[in-house]
């Protein structure tokens, strides 16, 4: 799959999501989405935290010989629920990705370090 074909499918997914909002008439008795919204970040954010969990597990799993399709699977569910909570907040997948483009070619260690210094200058007094 391209760069842009992986962009369209979140872009289609995270329009599908926006249109199952009960505030866009999304049905919680006929919708997955509609139903996790009208609950309240309490349930998208502990399905996170499920699938989180579920993908540690799948790639520990896929490390003593198991099948690495159940991470993928896992990984798909975690990203599944992560945009319902970007359509939550009012975000979308571009909001991450411009992100992510933000970082590139940044050292991970080099991008940790400016967070920490700059979190740490937002609580000095």
């Amino acid at each position: 799959m391209t760069s842009s074909a992986s962009h369209d499918i979140l872009a289609e997914l995270s329009a599908v999501i926006e249109r199952r909002k009960p505030m866009h008439g999304g049905d919680a008795g006929a919708s997955y989405v509609a139903r996790l919204l009208q609950q309240g970040p309490n349930a998208f954010l502990k399905k996170i935290g499920e699938e989180a969990t579920e993908v540690v597990m799948a790639a520990k799993d896929a490390d003593a010989g198991g099948d690495t399709a159940k991470i993928v699977a896992e990984v798909a569910d975690l990203w599944f629920h992560t945009l319902v909570a970007l359509a939550h907040y009012g975000l979308s997948p571009a909001d991450v990705l411009a992100e992510l483009q933000r970082r590139a070619g940044t050292s991970g260690i080099e991008e940790k370090a400016l967070r920490k210094a700059l979190s740490r200058e937002e609580n000095e007094p």
